[in-house]
């Protein structure tokens, strides 16, 4: 039976141990189901869609205009959490979740079915970078909502364990995508997966959103939102709340975001375009990806764990700290030549490195705002963030290849900036953990 809330006393949601774990699994699957689909098309960029979409005589040149439209989703996530997150304030974060996860799916399908460059011509990378765009204005709203469901049904001292499962999602997605890339390229010749094989992960995502959407409708409302209608606190128009009282917060948290995003994408998507230019095998490097991502899972849920005992802001800072120290060595490891010093630091990246901040980040934004902005405020710093070094990381890091002749240190030295924005950003966080979310 659904939790209530007292609505003339305003007393708190009782929240069984049950209702909590299906939050928390629904949480994790459908943040799984959305980066699985939002991934696929990274990993495609670099194999696929560079020479059937953005054909060009100059490799570097198909790669640039790829990973273009992989930016450009981006651009779009902040508008996409505006959107939903006004919905997710006003409505409630459940509704908004299960729009999302349609939406995501959807345009995920129907890039498995466009027509290449070949048949139709320029209309083929119009259409997909169209969908593209589709599937950021899901993410943007997806993220605050499958956060939220994990953080706001969360004990108070267990709030940052829970806040890593949702951000599980985003390696448990990548691992997924992995597998279905790793599977077709195995069972079909190379010209047969350049052919169709290709689009078959794309079409499973069909399968996929089934599924997410049968966990979501078994899903009540939050406890924080429950308690936000009883006590008629919803706002008109929560944007202009966030940005007129909470904008520190918002910067703060933009700030915070600089980390995760720019190191993930280096990790998980300009190191398989720029290690298999080096002459590495694409399945050999994405089983790498799929090795460390799976690996990661755990070590995510040691870190959020961790801060619930240590406190988030150490946690998050030293992890700025190790990135700084581990890119150099990281990238250096890439340009070895050696397959086994390669996988190591594709392994170490996801496995160690990458968790300490992206565990954290979802629950150290969200305990930044009240919760009758909470979902506006979370999701346009975090997305923000995104747009603006997130999405762009991957052709940041080749162009600053091309113009220095293939040198790796300008991209190891913008990997260090974003850890030093994100590193002072946090420094101003408020210390939350173990304490009442909604007070």
């Amino acid at each position: 039976m659904p939790a209530t809330v007292g609505e003339a006393t305003g007393t708190p949601p009782v929240v069984s141990t049950r209702e909590r774990h299906r939050a928390l699994w629904g949480s994790a699957i459908g943040s799984t189901i959305e980066w699985y689909d939002y991934f696929l098309y990274g990993t495609m960029a670099t194999v696929v869609f560079n020479t059937q979409f953005f054909p060009s005589d100059d490799p570097v040149v198909s790669s640039l205009l790829a990973f273009a439209s992989f930016a450009l989703a981006f651009v779009i996530r902040p508008v996409g959490g505006v959107i939903f997150s006004h919905i997710g304030d006003r409505i409630g974060r459940k509704k908004t979740l299960v729009i999302t996860l349609t939406l995501m799916g959807v345009a995920t399908m129907l890039m498995g079915v466009l027509p290449t460059y070949e048949a139709i011509g320029v209309v083929a990378p119009v259409l997909l970078t169209l969908l593209r765009l589709v599937q950021g204005l899901a993410l943007g709203g997806e993220w605050g909502g499958g956060l939220l469901l994990a953080v706001e049904y969360a004990p108070s001292n267990r709030r940052g364990f829970y806040g890593a499962v949702p951000q599980v999602g985003a390696l448990a997605g990548l691992a997924l995508g992995s597998i279905m890339t790793i599977t077709a390229r195995w069972i079909l010749p190379a010209e047969a997966f350049a052919t169709f094989g290709w689009r078959i992960p794309f079409l499973l995502s069909g399968v996929l959103l089934i599924v997410g959407l049968w966990i979501r409708h078994r899903i009540d409302e939050t406890p924080s939102f429950r308690k936000v209608k009883a006590a008629g606190s919803t706002q008109r128009l929560p944007i202009a709340t966030v940005l007129r009282d909470r904008w520190r917060e918002v910067l703060i948290s933009t700030g915070a975001k600089f980390v995760e995003t720019s190191t993930f994408f280096i990790f998980a998507t300009f190191s398989i375009s720029y290690a298999t230019g080096l002459g590495y095998d694409f399945t050999l490097i994405l089983a790498f990806v799929l090795v460390g991502s799976a690996l990661g899972v755990g070590s995510m849920l040691f870190y959020g764990g961790l801060s619930d005992r240590i406190g988030r802001r150490k946690v998050f800072l030293g992890g700025s700290v190790a990135v700084t120290i581990f890119i150099f060595p990281y990238l250096a490891m890439l340009n070895s030549g050696s397959v086994a010093l390669a996988g190591l630091a594709i392994i170490v990246s996801f496995t160690i490195v990458w968790p300490t901040y992206g565990s954290l980040i979802g629950t150290v934004i969200a305990e930044n705002f009240a919760p009758e902005i909470r979902y506006t405020g979370a999701s346009l710093g975090y997305q923000v963030g995104a747009a603006v070094v997130g999405g762009p990381a991957p052709l940041i890091a080749t162009a600053l290849l091309a113009m220095f002749s293939g040198s790796w240190i300008p991209v190891a030295v913008f990997v260090v900036v974003c850890a030093a924005v994100s590193f002072v950003a946090v420094s101003f966080v408020q210390v939350r953990h173990n304490q009442d979310l909604d007070v």
